[in-house]
């Protein structure tokens, strides 16, 4: 049994369970309305969301747990799910209760969670969920007799339409009040002695009680988790001990791991008999209907294809003019603050470049990400989410993904923010980290400044605006071409992924609800701004630190005393050129330049790259600057088009050559289409996975751009025209 939880008279703790796609986190919004809050749970990735409840009465902090369908503890999520319901996971005590969201179509293959629950000895409460779909399809449950067969309050609820909300409240209060439990499986004698012998064995190891239900799911689980955490001494070895124990099943004709499936249903199939009223002839459903169409093989493909070309296009094109007003809105903020500094200039830049540049460089992603996850969850929502993931499945599997890794990499073309945000629709943990390292390997927005700034000023003029269009067309797929293999290598050397069947429920298709999707929405702006918008700021006021120290004023008084007559302005660029050629950055880019040379880069190309570190585009920036043009230029400035043509090396080998060529430009766009030249992508790694995956993707990417760019400029200088 789980840890008896104290309850308090004024607030509960109750835990919202249940299987994918029955309605629960419909369930916990219509609950707890705006009055939610999202986090990770103590040591792990697994967000964790909570909300306060008014519950006839009481408040409650109702927490959503992971969808899961069995307490097996096989995924991150499952596991949470078990550790948080038997109080086990550090510094989350037991609930007082639990609600469990059942599917009313699909009651006996939903309440083997349920009974799972009850091995824990926790106060149940069953929200008989969808019951308004389940009605219309001629299946009827009754929910008062199933009720006294399964010993705890069963309420018809509808999350959509709010219906049962009162009773629930009801129902969870005479739960916790009269501690009601679910009736549990009527166990073998045999499994019985198999649990003792393994408490008895791990006792005299010093390992800490378990209760009988956690130690039935050691013995029925292929690879529990529940030895991990259960302290385990140094040198002790369970798996004997585990073996031995599930002998003693096999001795009396059980096989430990099936036995479980198949005692829990029949004991389901007992409670539920006479509960449930089928149709006597079944129709054809409308789900039924339309997957002859959205699953067939050709022309299901062929919709999706078509379905997931909107969606990017959206991302890419909707959200261009709202990133525009917003870089507007940011240009003004800083025009605006500026003469406000202008006597302290240190402070001014600070200010103007690190701190509003740096929060301008966060809210510039909120329409992507708006829109993508307004898609993302219309999709979830009607049902069509689990087609496509049937559909892609085959194309991806080859590698060690699955289908649900398609939508978030074609949603990194847009930006991989957001791609990388939507991998959480991708159950299988590996699968899920797997495709958060390869999804921004795609060409992102951020890439095509680089793109058109050296296809127009090397690869147009040398050969013609068709061998450009190509060009710029093959570059949107260097990173796809890389990111297949990179997958394959991940899941066979550092993931150690095992080939897993693609096991997918397809429910019904149903009308989204506007209002979740837009909530939906918000949390994930909310969380990207709060959490992620930090580290971005913070490593956005790094990088200036370095662009801009340090900075003697007697830079300033050189070139005025031998500047050519000009504006202010031109000695004003000459001067923020003079000091970033001096600073911390370029001095660093001078010192890595000999690592790029092999891939023709000078010092100010390097710097370029270094300073890019926070977005991609912000070389186009820095190469005005350092080139003395100014920093507000952009890639179809033709003043930088034809500075970079000019520039010659002043000192080496190829002094006097053309810094810039065919083969450079190619190398160029080659390693900014394979690198991880953005700190916010990193940063929402970082929160999606930890760290240590976050830089280990950086690294690598890294690696792999370098690589690229060499090969290219080393090819190139021997096929192609300078």
């Amino acid at each position: 049994m789980a840890k008896t939880p104290t309850l308090s008279s004024s607030v509960l703790r109750v835990a919202l369970v249940g299987n994918p796609n029955t309605g629960k986190t419909t369930l916990f919004n219509r609950l707890t309305g705006a009055r939610q809050k999202i986090g990770n749970y103590p040591g792990v990735t697994v967000e964790k969301k909570s909300g306060t409840w008014e519950c006839g009465g009481r408040r409650v902090e109702l927490v959503d747990l992971p969808g899961a369908y069995s307490l097996a503890a096989s995924s991150p999520d499952e596991r949470v799910s078990f550790d948080f319901l038997t109080g086990h996971l550090a510094g989350e005590p037991a609930p007082d209760a639990v609600i469990c969201v059942v599917d009313a179509s699909n009651l006996v293959r939903n309440l083997f969670l349920a009974s799972q629950i009850a091995d824990l000895g926790l106060p149940l409460v069953i929200a008989l969920n969808m019951s308004d779909a389940a009605e219309k399809a001629g299946i009827r449950v009754d929910a008062q007799l199933l009720s006294r067969h399964l010993g705890v309050p069963v309420v018809r609820t509808v999350a959509t339409k709010g219906e049962g909300i009162d009773a629930l409240e009801k129902a969870v209060n005479r739960a916790v009040d009269e501690r009601a439990c679910m009736a549990q499986v009527p166990w073998p004698e045999a499994v019985g002695r198999a649990v003792s012998y393994l408490r008895d064995g791990l006792e005299k190891e010093g390992v800490r009680p378990l209760a009988d239900g956690e130690l039935r799911r050691v013995v029925f689980d292929r690879q529990s988790a529940v030895l991990e955490r259960a302290g385990i001494p140094p040198g002790f070895d369970p798996a004997p001990l585990l073996s031995a124990s599930r002998d003693i099943l096999t001795a009396a004709g059980i096989q430990p791991l099936s036995a479980e499936a198949l005692l829990r249903y029949e004991h389901i199939g007992h409670l539920t008999a006479g509960t449930i009223e089928f149709p006597e002839k079944r129709k054809r459903s409308w789900t039924e209907r339309i997957d002859a169409v959205l699953t067939h093989r050709v022309w299901g493909l062929v919709i999706f294809v078509a379905m997931m070309f909107v969606v990017f296009q959206s991302i890419y094109t909707w959200a261009g003019p709202f990133m525009g007003w917003i870089e507007e809105a940011v240009a003004s903020v800083q025009s605006l603050v500026a003469p406000l500094l202008d006597n302290w200039p240190v402070l001014q830049s600070l200010v103007i470049d690190g701190v509003i540049g740096g929060v301008g460089g966060v809210v510039v992603f909120l329409p992507q990400i708006l829109i993508l996850f307004f898609f993302v969850s219309l999709l979830e929502d009607t049902g069509y989410m689990a087609r496509g993931a049937f559909l892609m499945d085959k194309m991806f599997g080859w590698c060690g993904l699955n289908g649900k890794s398609f939508v978030p990499m074609l949603s990194s073309y847009a930006c991989a923010i957001p791609g990388v945000l939507a991998t959480r629709t991708i159950e299988d943990p590996r699968a899920r980290l797997t495709t958060i390292l390869v999804s921004p390997l795609m060409s992102c927005s951020a890439r095509l400044p680089v793109y058109v700034l050296m296809i127009g000023a090397f690869i147009e003029p040398s050969y013609g605006a068709g061998v450009a269009g190509f060009t710029l067309f093959a570059m949107h797929f260097v990173g796809l071409a890389v990111a297949v293999p990179v997958a394959w290598a991940l899941n066979k050397f550092v993931l150690g992924t095992r080939p897993q069947p693609f096991l997918l429920e397809m429910p019904p298709y149903r009308a989204p609800r506007f209002r979740d999707i837009l909530w939906r929405m918000w949390e994930r702006a909310r969380e990207f701004l709060v959490r992620a918008g930090t580290v971005i700021v913070a490593m956005t006021i790094i990088i200036w630190a370095l662009v801009y120290f340090p900075r003697p004023e007697s830079v300033r008084e050189k070139i005025e005393a031998s500047a050519v007559a000009g504006s202010p302005a031109q000695t004003d660029r000459r001067v923020d050129a003079a000091y970033i050629e001096q600073s911390y950055l370029a001095r660093a880019g001078r010192l890595v330049q000999p690592l790029f040379a092999p891939a023709g880069f000078d010092w100010k190309i390097t710097v370029g790259v270094l300073a890019s570190f926070p977005a991609r585009e912000v070389i186009i920036a820095t190469l005005g600057t350092i080139y003395g043009i100014g920093s507000d230029v952009d890639e179809e400035s033709g003043d930088l088009r034809t500075t970079l043509a000019s520039d010659r090396w002043t000192e080496g080998p190829r002094a006097g050559q053309p810094v810039f060529n065919v083969p450079v430009a190619l190398a160029i766009m080659v390693f900014f289409a394979l690198c991880l030249q953005c700190g916010a992508t990193v940063a929402v790694m970082a929160k999606e996975s930890n760290w240590g995956w976050a830089l280990f993707a950086f690294a690598y990417m890294t690696l792999l751009a370098w690589a690229g760019a060499v090969l290219t400029y080393q090819v190139g200088t021997r096929f192609l025209a300078s």
